[in-house]
């Protein structure tokens, strides 16, 4: 008799807990819904923002002779890898064209504009970078040093691609190149072909990326 009642309260005692078991899991049932798909954007609630700059030095060729074009540019880097931002060049080196009849005639260059690009794996130690620049210009020539002689303003559209290295967290170097696409030039035997050109760029970029 006393193993049965054993047996009984032992039953009784499973069942209970069971029941109770079952209350709470009923009591704690998390229902799964679904994810809504949502579209891949370059913006997100997570943005980040950084700010750089440097100079740009350019080895090209104008009005076949070769030319060397300093400047720089800089802008805002977003989510690493899209890039915002401005710049200019000027042409530093003596190139000369046509004959005035009291010496020769120098010419003088310059452009900038926006500059829009686009950086895979930034975060690695070499990527590439992708840039163009969209903006206008001017070219003159001058009988001295003094005064414009003949002068006119062009149009310039200049894509790039740049191979860049990690120097440190802040310092970024780059080697690339791009070409000039110019139009709007007509003045003293001068063309837009004249001007237009392929460059070997060196950059130096300091900020946070």
């Amino acid at each position: 008799m006393l193993q049965a009642a054993t047996y009984k309260v032992f039953v009784s005692a499973v069942l209970l807990v069971a029941m109770t078991g079952t209350g709470w899991a009923n009591t704690f049932h998390i229902e799964q819904v679904p994810r809504e798909p949502t579209d891949e954007t370059l913006i997100t609630e997570r943005t980040s923002i950084g700010l750089f700059g440097g100079p740009v030095i350019k080895f090209s060729e104008v009005n076949n002779e070769f030319a060397v074009l300093v400047g720089g540019y800089g802008g805002f880097v977003i989510n690493h890898a899209l890039m915002i931002g401005g710049g200019g060049y000027g042409l530093t080196n003596e190139i000369t064209t046509g004959v005035y009849p009291y010496g020769p005639l120098y010419l003088r260059c310059g452009y900038g504009g926006l500059i829009l690009g686009y950086t895979l794996g930034s975060r690695k130690v070499t990527h590439l970078s992708f840039h163009s620049l969209i903006g206008a210009g001017a070219v003159s020539l001058e009988p001295n040093y003094y005064y414009d002689w003949y002068d006119d303003a062009f149009f310039v559209f200049e894509p790039g691609l740049d191979l860049e290295f990690n120097i440190t967290q802040h310092f970024r170097m780059g080697i690339g190149g791009s070409y000039r696409f110019i139009q709007g030039i007509d003045t003293y035997g001068l063309t837009d072909e004249d001007i237009s050109g392929a460059s070997v760029s060196l950059t130096f970029k300091f900020g946070m990326f």
